[in-house]
Parts: C-alpha cells; structure tokens; sequence
C-alpha cells in the first residue's frame, strides 16, 4: 500500500509540474530588453523604471536551518537530517521532507507575499537539489528545477521578480552551518568543488535563459566565515571563483544579472580587484545588526560609488520593528534595496511565524541531547509515536493558513 501511494503521489506531482518532469520550459520570445539591466547604480525594469528591489528571503525551504526549527546544536541541513534519521528512521524522514517541500512555500505563500508590497523574492538553494546526491527525501534525480520552475511561475503570475542564490555550495563557500560545509570553505582549494559549481550554474543558466521572471543569479552566499587563519588567503581566490562561474554562465546566458556578495559575511569587498569583468554585475551585501544609520553602511556605500554599480541588502532582520523601519529609510535614501530574512519560521522576527505543534519541545531535546554513540542515541531517542505525529503536525502547521502573520514585522519594512 505504500508503495501505491508513493506511485500516485508521485504521478499526481508530476503532473503538476513539481517532480520528476525535468524536460525545459518552452522557449519564450525575448530580447535583452526584457530583462532587468543596470545603469550605473540603478536597477532598470524593461518598461525603463527604475526598480529598487523589495522582499523576502525563502530561507528554510530548500536549505533547511537549525535555528528556524528552534534547533541549536542540530543547525545545519544535513545535521538536521542525520537527527532526524536517528530519531525516527530514513524512511519517514524522506516522506518528511517530501512533504515539507510541498507545503512549506506554496502558490498561496507567493501570493501573500506579493500583498504585503514586495517586488522581489530571493530564493536561497543547495547545490545538491540539482545533482544526484543524498538530499531533503531523494537520493536521485533531485528536483530542484521541478522546484524552481513552480516558483517562476508564481512570481509571474503576481508579477515578482527572483533572485537564484546558490547558499550552499559544492565543498562549501563559507565553513560554518549556513553553508552545510564540512567546517571549512573547500570550496576555494577544490577544483573538483569549483568544477561542479561551474557546472551546475551552467545548466541552471541554460534553462532559464529565456526567463525575465528571474532578476539574475547570485553565485554564492556569504563566502569564507572570518574564523579561519587563513582568511586573507581564501579571500584572495574568491574574485578569480566567482570569474569562473560568471565563464560558465556566459557560455549560455548573455542577459541575467550576476550578483556577487562579499567575504566574511557578505560584508567585505576589498578582495575585489576588478570588479567590473562582467558587463552585468551587481553586488550584495549583508548585515544584521548594529547602528540604523548610514554611518554602519558607509563602506557597502563607499564600495559601490567606487564602482557604479548596484548595490542590494540580500539579507537583513531579527531585529526589533523600530530598528527596521529606520533602516529602511537609510537604505532607501542611499539606494540600497532590501530583502529580509526570513520569510517564514517558527516564533516571530520574520513575515509569518509557524506555531510549535505538541510535544515540539520533545523533538527539540533529542536534538540537543548527547549522540556521539549508538547507546546515547538510543537513550536519547523519544517515544516513537509522539515524534513521528510531532512531525507530522509540522507539515499543518507550517502552511500560511496556520501562521501568525507578523503585522508590525511587514509594516517596518515600508514596502508599501
């Protein structure tokens, strides 16, 4: 019976457009014109306005992270797997995330979003979504593209724009949680890592092409962590890595936009030397935190006068809504769009919060609990039906019509 409705669900999504139907959206009639393009520091939509971008981040959803599941030890994607495995086994874990795929962003999330004023979504992903490696339930053929082309069709018909951000790269880009690296950024001593990331680019390139839906491509997030005694070294081969995957998506894309983030936290340019190799570069920053003034910005600011060209806030947030609102005024007196983490995750600090289900705490303290051995994971291990039906009570409680829409979080960012 399983099986059979494995079989059925897998043929109703298929149908849908979600899996498994990994053939290229038909080819549309576009000239360069209908993309975005850049004119100095500005953004410019095809109908020639000027577009200051404005959104969310769908973090979470494809790049599963600790603390938006009110996990702290556990706080990587595939840390939060391998709990989870150990807590109730592979195979209804791989159902698990199966159904968190499908409900966790819906049609209806993209509507909401486009109603609170945004104009703009970014899109964090894993590498491993368009590879055949062991990923969220599927250990091949991964459906990343299934994924992506149900989102472009969503943003279009609400009229939003996307930005495709690689925030988990192969090797890993940054040696912390964020990236579900192995401690350290491989990616910059790897050219096997380096190779597979051009690759992938590539045939993400390839397929979307033809597509104005899609703002541009952001190579990877926040590169090398600033724990390393390395540091100066790694950052002085990110410009020459980001040269490579621009290469590999000019090979087929001559019209996206390409945006590159700085080191240590999308915080630091000085590594940039040539900053403008590619005609269709933007830069991103990032910052949580501190002063709400221009002074804590001045040298994203500094940064891209010297350059001219744009210069975008990929992420920002967890903060009160006073402080919000007031960055919000600096950013858009100097130029700077914004879009804020997270969309959606438990509690609040973001657009709409999930409510814990039952016994939400107990998944939680088997995830913090000591597992070093098969004996403390069996002892930790909570009672099976309580933890799979904890689980289970996720899926429900993590569709919109569930949430807490966070007012005073969606008004401080002034998109309206």
């Amino acid at each position: 019976m399983k099986y059979l409705l494995t079989t059925v669900l897998s043929i109703a999504l298929c149908a849908a457009g979600m899996i498994g139907c990994s053939e290229k959206p038909a080819a549309k009639q576009v000239t360069p014109e209908s993309f975005v393009t850049i004119q100095g520091p500005n953004l410019i939509q095809p109908n020639g306005e000027k577009l200051f971008i404005m959104g969310t981040n769908l973090g979470n959803w494809l790049n599963p992270e600790g603390y938006m599941f009110r996990f702290r030890k556990t706080n990587s994607a595939r840390f939060i797997n391998e709990m989870l495995c150990q807590m109730v086994g592979p195979d209804f874990v791989a159902d698990f995330w199966k159904a968190f795929k499908e409900n966790y962003v819906t049609r209806e999330d993209i509507r909401f979003i486009k109603s609170t004023g945004s104009n703009t979504i970014r899109l964090p992903f894993h590498y491993k979504l368009f590879t055949d490696e062991d990923y969220m339930g599927l250990t091949a053929k991964q459906d990343g593209f299934a994924r992506v082309d149900s989102l472009v069709e969503w943003c279009r018909e609400e009229g939003l724009y996307l930005i495709l951000d690689m925030h988990d790269a192969p090797g890993g880009q940054t040696g912390d949680n964020i990236d579900d690296s192995y401690g350290y950024p491989w990616l910059f001593e790897s050219e096997a890592s380096q190779q597979l990331y051009c690759d992938i680019w590539k045939q993400i390139a390839d397929r979307y092409k033809n597509e104005p839906v899609i703002l541009g491509y952001e190579l990877f997030n926040e590169p090398i962590a600033p724990y390393f005694k390395n540091m100066d070294e790694l950052n002085s081969k990110l410009e020459e890595v980001y040269k490579k995957g621009v290469a590999a998506i000019r090979e087929v894309d001559k019209n996206h936009i390409i945006l590159l983030g700085g080191a240590q936290w999308n915080g630091n340019f000085r590594p940039f030397k040539d900053a403008t190799f590619d005609n269709k570069i933007m830069y991103t920053c990032h910052r949580y935190g501190g002063p709400a003034t221009k002074e804590a910005i001045h040298h994203f600011i500094s940064f891209r006068d010297s350059v001219n060209l744009p210069m975008y806030m990929g992420e920002i947030g967890h903060n009160t809504d006073e402080w919000q609102a007031d960055f919000c005024r600096v950013m858009k007196e100097n130029n700077i769009g914004y879009t804020f983490w997270p969309y959606k995750k438990m509690d609040n600090s973001c657009f709409v919060g999930i409510q814990a289900p039952e016994n939400w705490e107990e998944v939680v303290k088997f995830s913090e609990a000591p597992r070093t051995t098969y004996q403390e994971i069996r002892e930790a291990r909570p009672d099976q039906a309580m933890a799979r039906k904890a689980l289970t009570d996720f899926i429900e409680a993590c569709k919109l019509k569930n949430c807490v829409v966070q007012e005073g979080y969606i008004g401080s960012l002034q998109m309206k």
